[in-house]
């Protein structure tokens, strides 16, 4: 079998740019065709070596079905199991993971265990305003109450599930440490599916992938199931007292982007090739509505060749930003927009990502980038200059003034108070340039704080959830790095419970 496993690897691996999203293979296939951009290594490693429930094993009735195997889709799961349910879990992709497998800052949590370990003080308070200020207040507040007053929690049901995240971080729009991430500095993406997907196999949760649901079906305005096309040929309609939907967001689809904010037709996105919507289409057609669909965010660092997200966590560890004049131009801390927005005012409207040896070893994600051959590196400042085409002296200039600000906490140019712990001085130094791209569909369905999807008149659809990207409101009009992966656990948690408890009480 190992053989045979190994064999079809190398054949995926030789036409990973071809295959099509949802294309045929077998239940045990393993690339992710959503990640052929990145490097071997990662593209083989964790989840897209699972091996996945095979067909033969599917059956025509579950209590609950969920839709979509990222984060969200994993944790409604795992909540529903516990609550004695037997759920089913469909992927339309080849392996587990969607968006979630490409995360890299962290998740955002306050009064956590982990916080009040370090000595960090925070409350959820605080998260609440600085997350309501993020998205210009424009936010669902009781969506967001509920999801800051859930955080700590979540990030201790990690723990008890065996998915550490203790190494604390900042990220843009935040004044305290509270981007949770693996204990050795590790981007969170890779590290939360893998103990999702073990956690799920181990709970004998099925989960199959290549497994594109087409439609959500009901009788008498309830929910009842769905109907599901298996390795691109085979439809069948599977029955369940309850579904939840967790397929994500719609930043590869440059259609129902283009509909909402022509203006962005042309970017980069940083999204998996599985991210285009189908949940949100399914929803509508039965009667669900939609919030701030046209709330589209815009990452400010993207490596635009390979359309690869470079982290928040990499300015939260102390890197700068620089123009191609090597001047710093905007408080790199700053929320998303504002980042965006400053680089775009550039002549270039891209930028360099400045930071030292401590920030690398700081960040270990970096170690990916300079695998797929995105970050510049020189011995000295001026060497680095050089190798950027920037101004020696005025990088340099740059770099003092700024190890300045750190030395006295006080950043005269441009406002940043955080990140600030650890001046940039240990050679070598290094750079990876960046240009804003797609990132985050902060619009998608309406639904309540218990998850239910709600109707035009603001009523919830009987037996239908839903939580993670597809939803919409809790962001407002601009999220804050970090709390994507806490709203996927947060609500994906929550999607389960009260699936489950709704199919108990029937």
């Amino acid at each position: 079998m190992k053989k045979k496993v190994a064999a079809t690897l190398i054949l995926i691996l030789s036409f990973m740019l071809t295959i099509a999203g949802c294309g045929g293979g077998t239940q045990d296939q393993s690339q992710d065709n959503a990640k052929k951009e990145e490097a071997p290594d990662t593209a083989v490693s964790g989840a897209s070596q699972t091996r996945y429930t095979p067909i033969d094993q599917l059956k025509e009735k579950y209590d609950i079905i969920i839709v979509g195997a990222g984060g969200a889709g994993m944790s409604a799961a795992l909540e529903a199991k516990e609550k004695g349910m037997n759920p089913v879990i469909f992927e339309k992709m080849p392996i587990a993971g969607g968006n979630t497998i490409k995360s890299s800052s962290g998740m955002n949590a306050s009064e956590t265990k982990f916080q009040q370990e370090q000595g960090i003080k925070d409350s959820n308070d605080l998260f609440y305003e600085e997350t309501l200020k993020g998205g210009h207040g424009t936010n669902d507040k009781d969506m967001l109450r509920f999801f800051v007053d859930h955080s700590a929690s979540a990030i201790d049901w990690l723990d008890s599930i065996g998915i550490r995240l203790n190494n604390i971080t900042i990220t843009g729009g935040m004044n305290e440490k509270r981007t949770h991430r693996p204990e050795d500095g590790s981007a969170v993406g890779q590290y939360l599916v893998n103990g999702l997907v073990k956690n799920v196999q181990e709970q004998e949760i099925p989960l199959f992938v290549n497994a594109k649901v087409t439609d959500i079906t009901e009788k008498e305005g309830k929910a009842n199931g769905v109907k599901v096309i298996f390795n691109g040929k085979d439809e069948k309609s599977i029955a369940a007292d309850a579904v939840v939907v967790t397929t994500g967001g719609f930043g590869a689809n440059m259609d129902m982007i283009s509909e909402v904010r022509s203006e962005l037709k042309g970017y980069v996105t940083t999204n998996q090739e599985g991210s285009t919507g189908d949940g949100i289409t399914m929803i509508e057609k039965l009667g669900g509505t939609t919030v701030d669909m046209d709330q589209i965010q815009v990452h400010p660092t993207v490596q635009q060749e390979k359309s690869y997200l470079i982290g928040e966590a990499v300015r939260g560890e102390g890197a700068i930003l620089v123009s191609s004049q090597g001047k710093r131009f905007t408080n790199e801390l700053d929320t998303r927009d504002n980042v965006t927005a400053a680089i775009h005012k550039l002549p270039e409207k891209s930028a360099y990502l400045v930071f030292d040896s401590g920030v690398k070893s700081r960040v270990k994600a970096i170690q990916q980038y300079e695998k797929m051959g995105f970050v510049i590196q020189g011995d000295t400042i001026e060497a680095l200059a050089k190798e950027m085409d920037v101004p020696a002296d005025q990088l340099q200039a740059t770099l003092d003034t700024w190890n300045s600000s750190v030395k006295d906490k006080e950043d005269a140019e441009f406002g940043r108070t955080t990140g600030m712990d650890n001046e940039l001085s240990g050679a070598p130094y290094y750079a990876i340039q960046i240009a804003p791209g797609i990132h985050y569909t902060m619009g998608g369905v309406k639904i309540n704080t218990n998850t239910e999807v709600l109707n035009k008149d603001g009523k919830p659809i009987p037996g239908l959830f839903a939580a993670g990207e597809l939803t919409g409101g809790l962001h407002g009009q601009n999220r804050i790095g970090g709390n994507s992966v806490a709203e996927i656990i947060i609500f994906g948690r929550q999607a389960g419970i009260k699936s489950a408890e709704f199919v108990g009480a029937r």
